[in-house]
């Protein structure tokens, strides 16, 4: 049984992002969010009340949009709500009923799909008088709530849970999770057979939580993995409608289930833009990756210099491993899950406070720190603070002072002296006295 799909939309800066982080944020039992096909889309799982489900954050909606982001931002929404069980429709108290409320009212009305209409913004008696006027767009009880203050957000996921099918108790098994994703006809299917064919070992094969997607257990020298299969995300650098965007939000939602990715592609092709994309998505969403150059025996140019020019294009994840192979001969297929193990390894690797703040202040004496007119950035102290991806946080006098490549230095300081193969870094810089 997969999870129960529900997407906010609503105008934009109603609060949609922070009802979706306060949601997550008090459920952080199954929680993973990336970036999707556009700026403003990100999703997660959570679960509320004991049952999963995952949320989807839309972009802000302009029914009637005047410019290229705007349409597609709409034609994502669209696809959201077709995807999704029920939907929370977000709207603000302070603007009153809108045109664009009543239009977007209008839209979820055919889309026939179960509606909560939340009002945000409502934290005081007589904002939840002013909220009463959302009757007006006819789509069920208006429901007060402040995202911002959590008020209410417990009530409004009550009623929503009503409306949603059952779902049973996600149970996490401790597994190494590998999403399979790539363009079509990059032979993610040979690869995943070959791999299978290997081992020799499948346990189980049931839908996964994305649909069109096939999770399969099997065992890895007795220990257990699971394969996220994926739909080929078409090759066309710029998504279009229908299909195309599907194939894109299934290959975004199974990397967010992931703790590494095998980035597949065409030999023969090289790294296309769109394969540049999903690369950036994963790094986004802080995932492990590999990447599977497939087809290796249909290169015929010089060799060395092929491989070059990989590496030239993937400069902006110099970390992540190059595995070159011919899955329907079945070369080079037995290196690929034993590297995404020693990457989902690396990615539980916790260093000691005593080893990361002596490092972090070596790094800081070796390379003066930025400054701004006269304020200079002084690092405090530094600590792991979690893993999987690692992450660290580092105590500044002022991170506004943190210049990018700064942090850039400090994160290669950190690779040179404790590794993490394959896996981005999560540097979080805070001010003195931040929790």
């Amino acid at each position: 049984m997969t999870r129960p799909i529900v997407a906010i939309c609503g105008r934009q800066n109603v609060g949609k992002s922070t009802l979706f982080n306060r949601i997550v944020g008090e459920r952080r039992t199954i929680v993973e969010d990336l970036p999707g096909t556009t700026r403003d889309r990100v999703y997660a799982d959570t679960t509320w009340m004991g049952n999963s489900l995952t949320i989807i954050d839309t972009g802000g909606i302009e029914p009637r949009p005047g410019s290229d982001i705007t349409r597609r931002v709409k034609d994502q929404v669209e696809i959201a709500i077709r995807e999704a069980d029920a939907i929370i429709f977000m709207v603000d108290v302070h603007d009153g009923v809108t045109i664009s409320d009543i239009e977007i009212a209008d839209m979820l009305r055919r889309s026939k799909k179960p509606v909560v209409l939340a009002v945000n913004k409502v934290d005081n008696p007589a904002r939840e008088n002013e909220a009463l006027q959302f009757y007006e767009l006819a789509i069920g009880d208006p429901i007060p709530i402040s995202a911002y203050h959590a008020i209410a957000t417990a009530e409004l996921m009550d009623k929503l849970a009503e409306l949603l099918p059952p779902s049973p108790p996600v149970e996490e098994v401790e597994m190494m999770k590998v999403a399979i994703v790539g363009r079509r006809n990059v032979g993610k299917s040979t690869l995943l057979n070959a791999i299978l064919g290997e081992e020799r070992a499948i346990v189980s094969e049931t839908p996964g939580t994305t649909r069109d997607a096939i999770d399969t257990t099997f065992s890895l020298n007795g220990d257990s993995v699971l394969l996220i299969d994926t739909a080929g995300i078409r090759r066309s650098g710029r998504v279009e409608r229908g299909i195309e965007k599907y194939s894109v939000l299934r290959a975004l939602r199974a990397i967010s289930r992931a703790d590494v990715a095998l980035l597949v592609i065409d030999a023969h092709e090289g790294l296309t833009a769109q394969d540049l994309h999903v690369a950036g998505y994963i790094k986004d969403a802080f995932k492990g990756m590999v990447l599977v150059v497939n087809k290796w025996d249909l290169v015929e140019e010089d060799m060395a210099h092929y491989i070059t020019q990989i590496h030239r294009k993937l400069r902006f994840m110099p970390y992540v491993p190059i595995i070159y192979t011919s899955a329907i001969f079945g070369r080079g297929v037995t290196n690929i899950l034993p590297v995404a193990r020693d990457i989902y390894q690396e990615r539980g690797r916790r260093i000691p406070t005593h080893e990361v703040n002596s490092l972090i202040r070596d790094a800081a004496l070796s390379h003066p720190t930025p400054r701004v007119g006269k304020r200079r950035l002084v690092i405090l102290y530094a600590t792991q603070a979690e893993t999987n991806p690692p992450t660290f946080v580092i105590f500044t006098n002022d991170p506004s002072l943190v210049h990018f490549s700064y942090e850039r230095y400090l994160e290669n300081k950190l690779r040179k002296a404790f590794g993490f193969k394959g896996t981005p870094l999560r540097l979080i810089f805070k001010g003195r006295g931040e929790q």
